[in-house]
């Protein structure tokens, strides 16, 4: 009885260790749960869920030309997917189900039922490239401080040269037509990015050829393109974390043990992500939203609807918060410095719970994750793992003259303040007095009389 292939968000054909165990093992049929249910549940993103029914719809003919048809099945969640695919199963006459780990609580149990109704299920890590429980401290625990982590990390790789499997089948001459149901037909609100491999493959070698190595001095600059642009495809797994450093390899073969070169930087990023999906398997609890450290349970968060609302439309009187903001809400992406000082700004200055922000950045991000958007938002309101101490507050006027100091981005994104000379963009509120200008919003709080709140209401020790 040959195997099926259960997709999920590992939406690619390279790297994909459950695609080529199932294909090598005579697979012709594949499936793909859509979950509209579900996805609102979990605060998919519109934008993220239209980029993901046009990759599956992609890969649904891109498998056809190889001679594997991919399967829609509509279930309204998690807990219908073992009867729906115990049924698919009986239906195809196997058992055998080959898919790559989901490592989320809801994900677990679904799982878990499947293996509950006798469905032969062959997990694989194919989301990681340091295997679950794999990376620890000398007492078996899962680290909780990121350097340290690293270390071990590297010291497990550093002399390890990844490869990407070569592609085991050759394209059938049977040019079978795949057909696109309904419930993949998306909004089109995706369509600036590109789904094909060809495409995927160029923009990830043009960063590693002509951008990495310059990753380290412009990465926290807005106004500059000079971030991958990956994060979106590694989110639904169109491309995954051990084929980039494949491809990385291939142009700095000593890249895992020389981390003083600037283009290392950009790896410790992607370790980073590793860090984040350890932790949640590490302590599960996470995925219910809970505080990673406790002791900040006491923190009394000041919930205000009013100004909650001012931040998610980028109507807070600072501009660089508001530049972000909006970028967010036009683009369904925000620059990854700017993530950090509107996270701290909601949750210092406004005292706002972070898990209000980390829900609104799932239901707009294209590149939405859940376990590094919690980690951010738990790094950025100190309550996390190795998480950014209480007392140090981001100054969203310095962060703006340090990271946009001729305000090119926030007039990119904020037009109101599109004449506000540089020396006043970051703040601009007096300008705009001498100037009779009341088209932009006053601040909702002072800068320094917020931070001295934030402080009280952090020691809680």
């Amino acid at each position: 009885m040959a195997p099926i292939l259960w997709f999920r968000r590992d939406l690619r054909f390279f790297a994909n260790d459950a695609l080529i165990e199932a294909v090598e093992n005579g697979a012709k049929e594949a499936l793909f749960f859509v979950c509209q249910k579900q996805w609102q549940t979990h605060n998919a993103a519109p934008i993220q869920i239209d980029l993901l029914k046009r990759r599956v719809a992609w890969l649904g003919q891109a498998l056809c030309d190889y001679g594997i048809y991919l399967h829609i099945v509509e279930v309204d969640d998690f807990s219908d997917t073992p009867q729906a695919l115990k049924r698919f199963c009986e239906k195809h006459n196997t058992q055998r189900v080959y898919a790559n780990r989901e490592y989320e609580i809801n994900e677990c149990q679904r799982d878990k039922k499947c293996l509950e109704l006798g469905i032969d299920l062959t997990l694989f890590d194919g989301d990681l490239v340091a295997p679950p429980h794999s990376v620890t401290t000398k007492s078996g625990d899962m680290f909780k401080v990121f350097t340290p982590f690293k270390k071990a990390w590297l010291k497990k790789f550093e002399q390890h040269h990844f490869f990407i499997p070569s592609w085991p089948l050759e394209k059938s001459n049977k040019h079978t037509r795949w057909h696109l149901p309904e419930c993949l037909q998306g909004d089109g609100s995706s369509l600036k990015w590109p789904i094909d491999d060809d495409t995927i493959k160029t923009i990830a070698n043009h960063f590693i050829q002509n951008k990495c190595e310059e990753y380290q001095s412009v990465r926290d600059i807005p106004s500059i393109k000079g971030t991958s642009g990956l994060s979106p495809y590694l989110a639904l797994g169109m491309v995954s974390v051990k084929q980039l450093l494949a491809q990385l390899q291939l142009f700095y073969p000593d890249i895992l043990h020389t981390t003083t070169k600037p283009e290392f930087c950009w790896v410790n990023e992607l370790i980073w992500r590793e860090f984040y999906r350890h932790l949640i398997i590490a302590f599960p609890n996470l995925c219910r939203h809970e505080n990673f450290n406790k002791k900040y349970n006491a923190v009394q968060w000041q919930y205000d609807a009013t100004q909650f609302k001012a931040w998610c439309e980028g109507k807070t009187g600072y501009p660089i918060v508001d530049a972000a903001m909006r970028q967010l809400n036009q683009t369904g992406w925000m620059h990854n410095r700017l993530r950090m000082i509107v996270a701290s700004f909601l949750t210092k200055h406004l005292l706002i719970d972070w898990r209000h922000g980390e829900k609104y950045f799932m239901q707009h991000l294209i590149d939405g994750d859940f376990a590094s958007n919690n980690g951010g938002w738990q790094w950025a309101a100190s309550t996390g793992c190795d998480a950014q101490p209480y007392f140090r507050i981001f100054n969203p006027i310095t962060q703006s003259e340090k990271f946009d100091p001729q305000g090119d981005f926030i007039r990119k994104y904020v037009p109101e303040l599109g004449d506000v000379p540089s020396k006043y963009i970051h703040f601009p509120h007096d300008y705009l007095v001498t100037k009779q200008n009341t088209q932009y919003a006053q601040p909702l709080v002072d800068h320094k009389v917020a931070r001295v709140r934030a402080l009280e209401a952090f020691k809680v020790s």
